[in-house]
């Protein structure tokens, strides 16, 4: 099973990219979201994907499907669990940022889901059904950049970690989001109270 490729671009299409890794060329198909942030990309250039693999008794021909930050793949997983959507019209619904679509399903913004490539309000109602309270953390992938605070609380290195390793956070951005949080509610004492906390202040914001 692939789940990362490293290489450079050799094609891009409409939704689409052919991707030369280790001598192979690998077809990727590519969310909306994902194809914005090519547009600074030439061909030649290197590129690195988070990958998901599909491939089933159904539809032998593997697709991948690329992404830019490992918590957009795992996002990406949780969407295609809602009933009637697949791998490839989760595809084609992906057309605006991955944390906004976790923060109209945590607020039940029906509204804001419609706006997704092929989903009526039906499908926004199993959306938000099957999937909230499992997108604070997918609400949290990096968007502004604020300036650093000092954060030295051991406990906080779990939470610091994800924010920067899988939601795209610089390290400066993230320490600074936590150190808010602590300030905001200083009886916080675990990862967990953490990253809520975290969350209740972006959306806040």
């Amino acid at each position: 099973m692939i789940g990362y490729l490293e290489g450079k671009l050799l094609k891009i299409e409409q939704d689409r990219i052919l991707l030369l890794a280790n001598q192979v060329g690998y077809e990727v198909l590519l969310p909306a979201i994902v194809m914005e942030t090519l547009k600074t990309k030439e061909i030649g250039d290197e590129l690195s994907l988070y990958i998901f693999y599909q491939q089933t008794d159904r539809q032998p021909k593997p697709v991948l499907i690329g992404f830019n930050l490992e918590a957009e793949k795992e996002f990406f997983q949780h969407f295609i669990s809602v009933e009637d959507i697949g791998p490839l019209k989760a595809v084609k619904a992906m057309n605006i940022p991955v944390r906004d679509i976790a923060r109209a399903i945590e607020t039940k913004d029906t509204a804001r889901l419609k706006q997704l490539k092929g989903i009526g309000n039906r499908t926004a109602q199993k959306i938000i059904a099957t999937l909230k309270g499992k997108m604070e953390k997918f609400a949290l992938i990096s968007k502004t950049e604020p300036t650093q605070i000092p954060v030295d609380e051991d406990f906080t290195k779990k939470v610091l970690n994800v924010l920067v390793d899988q939601l795209g956070h610089k390290t400066a951005d993230a320490k600074q989001m936590i150190a808010e949080a602590l300030i905001r509610n200083r009886a916080v004492s675990t990862p967990e109270e953490l990253f809520e906390e975290v969350y209740r202040g972006e959306t806040a914001s």
